[in-house]
C-alpha cells in the first residue's frame, strides 16, 4: 500500500492519471510504474492501463503513444531493452482491452538519469488527435 500511496502523491504533483483518479480527459498522461528491471505489469499499473484504454474507445479519433522509460544503470543496451518491454508490455495491454494496433506508436526512450526510485521505471501513454 505504500508503494500506491507514494504513486498517488507523484502522480498527483505531475498530473498524470490513477486508478480511479477520474478525469479521462484525453490531455493527460497515463502513467504506469514498474518495479526495477521488471517490465511485468501490476493491479495499480493494470488499472491505470484499463482506464486509458476506455478512454481511447470513447474518442476513437484519436492516437496513442506509448513511451517506455528506464534508468541508466551502466549496461545501456539492458537498460534500452527493458523500456521498450516495458512498452511492449502496455501497448499489448491496451490491445487486449480493445484498442486497435493501429492506433497505438511505441517509443523506447534512450535510458536516462532520473530518480531510478521512480521515474526512470514507468510507461506514459498520451493521446494525439480529437
Amino acid at each position: 500500500m505504500r508503494r500506491l500511496s507514494t504513486l498517488a502523491v507523484i502522480c498527483l504533483l505531475s498530473g498524470c492519471a490513477m486508478p480511479g483518479g477520474g478525469g479521462g480527459e484525453i490531455g493527460r498522461k497515463y502513467v504506469v510504474f514498474f518495479t526495477r528491471g521488471s517490465a511485468e505489469i501490476d493491479a495499480p499499473g493494470r488499472a491505470v492501463i484499463s482506464e486509458a484504454a476506455a478512454v481511447a474507445m470513447r474518442h476513437p479519433g484519436t492516437s496513442l503513444v506509448v513511451a517506455g522509460y528506464a534508468a541508466a544503470h551502466g549496461n545501456l543496451s539492458v537498460d534500452e531493452t527493458i523500456s521498450a518491454s516495458r512498452a511492449d508490455a502496455v501497448a499489448a495491454a491496451l490491445r487486449a482491452d480493445g484498442v486497435s494496433a493501429a492506433r497505438i506508436t511505441e517509443h523506447a526512450r534512450a535510458p536516462a538519469n532520473e530518480n531510478p526510485a521512480v521515474a526512470a521505471r514507468r510507461v506514459e501513454i498520451g493521446f494525439n488527435g480529437s
